[in-house]
């Protein structure tokens, strides 16, 4: 099947690694992902907060472009993404009036034809664990990975429809195929503070705190992502958080389309493993060196 594609603004930017794996991860699975010409960001953070209007129409005008060149199915990498577009397109499947409000405002016709699924989705459930399992090259065997989802892959429940709101399943499941060992721990739908780093940084760094402390507690050694904020939050603040607090966190924090990427061979120059704040190569190697040494 082919898939309309929608990578949103920061997989070119803060998430430079999430688009660099997803494009791996698709040509190894024949994940045949065509990216909507021309499209505009889905206004996540900024105006979904604003102007209710405009949070919709954005996406909407993605959506209906994909809509318009016969495209049955959307994949969106961006859990924030997701969300403004599963929004938008259960807002004009409820109501007559918003859709030929919304299809003025963009000019273009949006009737909401199209399934809207997270790129997690699309790869866990509709290619499926079978086909990635027979991808592996380089198990990640050993690695303990604490599947983080946070809040717009699972919430709303009835918009979003994931597989289970409080202990979904599908990272971990992909985790297991790729060789990790999945973490049990308590905090993998937890908000990660998103924005409120930057307006709260108070509120924010004790909210990544908490996620960080669960995960270590519970034998992570890495956590896996699918979404550029969250993924952010979680590298990038570790060390002002260990500064403040006078913890010792050193979690890598990966897409989970990176790790894939790397278990089906690809090398951490081409999944961007450099880019990332809380250093990641050295931890890969130790993974990849244990395997050598079991098969020794």
């Amino acid at each position: 099947m082919k898939y309309a594609y929608f990578p949103g603004c920061s997989l070119d930017a803060t998430g430079i690694e999430f688009g660099l794996s997803n494009k791996l991860v698709a040509k190894k699975l024949d994940l045949d992902l065509w990216e909507i010409p021309d499209w505009n960001c889905c206004g996540a953070s900024a105006a979904h907060l604003t102007n209710h209007m405009l949070a919709l129409s954005l996406p909407a005008r993605n959506l209906a472009i994909a809509e318009k060149a016969g495209m049955k199915v959307v994949a969106v990498p961006c859990a924030a993404c997701f969300a403004r577009c599963k929004a938008t397109s259960e807002a004009v499947k409820s109501s007559e009036e918003m859709q030929k409000k919304i299809s003025d405002i963009i000019e273009m016709d949006y009737q909401a034809k199209a399934e809207i699924f997270s790129l997690l989705d699309v790869i866990g459930k509709q290619i499926g664990l079978e086909r990635i399992k027979a991808q592996v090259t380089k198990p990640l065997n050993g690695l303990k990975v604490a599947s983080y989802y946070g809040c717009l892959l699972v919430r709303p429940p009835k918009i979003v429809q994931s597989d289970d709101p409080e202990n979904p399943m599908t990272m971990d499941n992909i985790m297991a195929a790729i060789g990790a060992e999945p973490v049990e721990w308590s905090f993998k739908t937890e908000c990660c503070g998103a924005s409120h780093v930057v307006t709260k940084p108070s509120v924010g760094k004790d909210m990544i705190y908490e996620i960080l402390k669960n995960a270590q507690i519970n034998g992570a050694e890495a956590i896996a992502t699918a979404c550029p904020l969250c993924g952010l939050n979680l590298d990038m603040r570790q060390k002002q958080i260990n500064a403040n607090k006078g913890t010792n966190f050193n979690i890598p924090v990966f897409y989970f389309t990176e790790l894939m990427a790397l278990s089906f061979g690809c090398s951490g120059k081409d999944v961007g493993l450099s880019k990332h704040f809380v250093p990641a190569e050295g931890l890969i190697q130790e993974v990849f060196g244990r395997a050598r040494r079991e098969e020794a």
